[in-house]
């Protein structure tokens, strides 16, 4: 189901996205512990609801009804529901804490698969599919304090490296996933140095950490 629903979706959430973030938190999982069946199950639901993807999906079952046709019972379904609301950034000057081991785990696959040289492959093609420039020379990054503000935010595609993909690597919960996100990090630190240069501009200050 969740496979045939995502192969239409536009290449930054589209199933392979899905399938990264599923075998990445298996990944985690072998390392750090918890429940694999509810990981795995949480990470191929994960982006049924997303709000960036409300048009694509608008006539696919909830995840309470998914989960609910398929049998699941019901504390598991719950906790599955739990950690997909969250799993996502909701924006830099927003604090998005885990319940449960589970939870960390899917939630730092999530960002892994947002970050380093597919997560800048991402950034772009999502950017390209809103019509988002791929840079603004004037543009400052926003500090967003709420979700309802990080949702309306419709800057320059390099801008969103500033208002979050360079904060993931301090949000990451295991010890894994933390050591993955480095190289991922200074990999994308790497490239922008590498964009401004080519731009003949100023080297804007990389954020690194909070």
């Amino acid at each position: 189901m969740v496979r045939n629903r995502f192969m239409a979706t536009e290449g930054s959430h589209d199933w392979y996205h899905i399938e990264r973030v599923r075998n990445i938190a298996l990944l985690l999982a072998e390392k750090e512990g918890g429940n694999k069946e509810v990981i795995e199950l949480a990470a191929l639901l994960h982006d049924l609801e997303d709000y960036k993807l409300k048009d694509h999906l608008a006539a696919v079952p909830t995840i309470h009804q998914w989960l609910k046709q398929e049998g699941v019972e019901k504390e598991i379904a719950d906790k599955i529901i739990t950690m997909i609301d969250e799993v996502s950034f909701k924006g830099s000057g927003v604090e998005t804490r885990c319940s449960s081991l589970e939870s960390m785990i899917l939630q730092d696959a999530d960002r892994l698969d947002a970050i380093g040289a597919i997560g800048i492959a991402r950034a772009f093609a999502y950017g390209g599919k809103k019509g988002n420039p791929i840079f603004l020379p004037d543009e400052k990054p926003t500090l967003h304090t709420s979700f309802e503000d990080y949702k309306q935010n419709n800057g320059s595609t390099i801008q969103h490296f500033h208002e979050k993909l360079l904060h993931i690597k301090d949000r990451i919960n295991t010890q894994t996933a933390k050591h993955l996100a480095k190289e991922r990090h200074q990999f994308m630190e790497t490239f922008l140095q590498q964009i401004f240069q080519e731009l003949n501009l100023k080297k804007m200050e990389l954020h690194d950490g909070e």
